[in-house]
């Protein structure tokens, strides 16, 4: 046998016997013998670099040193999910999607929702080739060299698989893994973890992946994205598997609703006997096609909901109330509190929404408040120890003025929210425009983050948002701890956003109400900043979804002179303020709002969605008299089809959909 079907040989081994180990539970050969093999692989590897491979199991020791994680979009945005803390949100839930799709849904799939990190794998021809952080949800960090050396990730597949996919796990941290990395530390002198949770993110983003493959992490995997070959996700998941990933037995298939809530009573009372921690439980219809039909919101899925079990709960001397103030002059006050540990984390302050809730919990300072995690994240006050009360003299007053500019603050009916309405001379209020502006998910000007643009606000660079494109790289390099490198690639990066297309622009300007989603139904319905300004509330109130309380802040945003005088700043600099004819591939679909039902076979759902805004068309969720096309697949939504029939509105294929483009 020649040395390279030697090294072949021995990583098929390697391979079979680390996924029966870590997936399987099941020793296949003796530790002894398996640490005796990988050693005469590195070996061999050393001594014949000809024949590398990049998912050779050696690359599980780590070793490869990454001082900066690249960026990538997710082909499939990485979607959160929606929370709920009761069963009868949960039923409501159930009568929602059973209201949007037609018909009853009585096919569950229920699983434990882990407390760790979300991760992307993409596999090709059965090799793993790239593992991405979940990031915003719209792009994540490369970190696959760190991923390589979590031992019961398969770097190559079993059986028969499809030749490219997606699949969607979160990194944990076993609590037997968190205390040994703990009592190491302990001995070393180190700083204690905090929480497996946090211990298991962070580690994602370690440099150097030899200290990632200390950490026995693990993942566990929940949603194969992108394959629609299988008609229920729960077959989808046995079956990757068989490919060599680690999915929980703790999974299960049910059929009412009240199978959901013994689901959940059960791992409730069994939680603290897991090897991990969990923070809830995930429900998921269980039929793909049906998935497909209910599609997403512009946040989350609309066949999934997370239910969280009752966060813990402490209680705290309140010491003082601060207030903050947003972007778009929201008033928020904030708890501050004597530190408590809080599910692993230290906390010392706690966000109390608006004046109703101080006014309800009636709150004094030296009150003994309690406070829990809302879905284990974000700290929230709950209630007051009423046997332990501060001074009646001490009751909290919501402010009057503006704690940032002086201005006298507004609340306005219907909202529980006090604004400051000084919006163009507040300095908070600016900051935050000009940080909202400059994020990834606005104009996404790369190196210009939160506390650069304190910084050169702080020091009159800019003002507002249409003086980012006066900067020069003078303005920069004489800035502290501003190389002059970083003064180049910030004014490229600032020149590179011009090219943002006009949904985006107008998102990244700031109006009230106004988010991605809006914004692009605006930018396509009315074509250009100009027809936007001029729109009466009878031409907004035409577009779908767009109700009173958006078209209100888009009225008050532009009767603002200043605002005005920005636009038209950002408008001399060549910013995109009208669907750019040049950008798209037709008119074709020109005004036609477009629904789309069913799964197709050679486009995904976002490619079509991407041709109809490249061709004019407006996207649509709900088919009503608005509709003019269906562009339906194979599973058609049984009430889109029905309402499709009694308005007479075409259904097409995606066959024809092809060809009227090339028309």
């Amino acid at each position: 046998m020649n040395q390279e079907d030697r090294i072949k040989r021995l990583r098929k081994k390697l391979h079979i016997y680390n996924n029966a180990y870590y997936n399987e539970d099941e020793s296949l050969i003796s530790d002894f013998e398996f640490d005796m093999l990988l050693k005469e692989l590195e070996e061999l590897e050393k001594k014949y670099p000809q024949f590398y491979d990049e998912n050779s199991p050696t690359v599980r020791i780590g070793g490869e040193v990454t001082k900066k994680f690249q960026s990538f979009n997710h082909n499939y945005p990485m979607y959160s999910l929606a929370n709920t803390y009761s069963k009868d949100e949960i039923k409501e839930w159930i009568r929602r999607i059973e209201k949007k799709y037609g018909q009853n849904i009585n096919d569950f799939n229920c699983e434990l929702k882990f407390d760790g990190a979300s991760i992307n794998l993409y596999y090709e021809k059965g090799k793993l080739v790239r593992a991405l952080t979940r990031g915003d949800g719209i792009k994540g960090d490369d970190v696959t060299s760190n991923i390589k050396t979590i031992k019961n990730i398969p770097l190559i597949l079993n059986g028969a698989y499809p030749e490219k996919f997606e699949i969607r796990g979160e990194v944990i941290l076993p609590i037997d893994s968190f205390n040994y990395l703990n009592s190491k530390r302990k001995e070393e002198g180190l700083p204690l973890f905090r929480n497996p949770r946090n211990t298991a993110s962070g580690s994602l983003k370690l440099q150097d992946s030899r200290e990632v493959a200390v950490r026995r992490l693990k993942c566990f995997f929940y949603s194969v994205v992108g394959e629609n070959s299988f008609l229920f996700h729960s077959e989808l998941l046995k079956k990757s598997r068989q490919w060599g990933f680690f999915i929980p037995e703790t999974m299960k298939r049910v059929n009412s609703v009240d199978e959901i809530f013994h689901f959940i009573d059960f791992w409730e009372n069994k939680k603290t006997e897991l090897p991990y921690e969990i923070d809830g439980i995930v429900i998921k219809v269980n039929s793909i096609k049906v998935q497909n039909e209910l599609d997403f919101t512009s946040k989350v899925p609309r066949w999934a909901i997370s239910y969280k079990y009752k966060a813990e709960r402490q209680s705290t001397r309140l010491l003082s109330v601060t207030y903050q103030v947003g972007r778009t002059g929201a008033v928020t006050p904030v708890a501050n509190f004597e530190p408590i540990n809080l599910s692993g984390t230290i906390v010392k302050r706690a966000t109390l929404h608006n004046s109703d809730q101080i006014e309800k919990l009636s709150l004094r300072i030296g009150d003994y408040v309690y406070v829990e995690k809302g879905g284990e994240i974000i700290p929230k006050i709950v209630g007051i120890d009423q046997l332990r009360r501060g001074n009646f003299d001490d009751l909290i007053k919501f402010i009057t003025y503006c704690p940032d500019c002086g201005s006298k603050l507004k609340k306005i009916q219907g909202e529980a929210q006090h604004y400051c309405k000084n919006e163009n001379e507040c300095k908070t209020q600016i900051i935050g425009k000009i940080q909202h502006f400059v994020s990834r998910k606005a104009m996404n000007i790369e190196g210009f983050g939160s506390e650069r643009v304190v910084l050169l606000f702080n020091n009159g660079v800019i003002n507002n948002i249409a003086e980012i494109y006066k900067i020069e790289i003078e303005d920069l390099v004489s800035l502290e701890g501003m190389a002059e490198k970083s003064a180049i690639n910030l004014i490229k990066s600032i020149k590179q956003s011009k090219k943002q297309p006009f949904q985006k622009v107008l998102f990244s300007i700031g109006i009230r109400h106004v988010g991605e989603t809006v914004a692009s139904k605006l930018a396509n319905h009315f074509g250009s900043i100009e027809n936007l300004i001029n729109s009466s509330y009878d031409d907004l109130i035409s577009v779908e979804e767009i109700g009173e309380k958006i078209i209100n802040s888009i009225i008050n945003y532009f009767n603002n002179s200043q605002n005005l005088l920005i636009i038209e700043k950002l408008l001399k600099v060549g910013l995109n303020f009208k669907t750019v004819e040049n950008n798209k591939k037709s008119n074709i679909l020109n005004g036609k709002n477009i629904v789309i039902s069913g799964t197709f076979e050679n486009l995904s759902r976002e490619k079509i969605k991407q041709l109809i805004l490249e061709n004019g068309g407006n996207l649509s969720s709900a088919v009503n008299s608005k509709t003019k096309i269906i562009i339906g697949g194979q599973s058609i939504g049984p009430s889109k089809k029905k309402k499709a029939e009694i308005l007479k509105i075409p259904i097409i294929s995606e066959k024809d959909f092809l060809e009227m483009l090339d028309t």
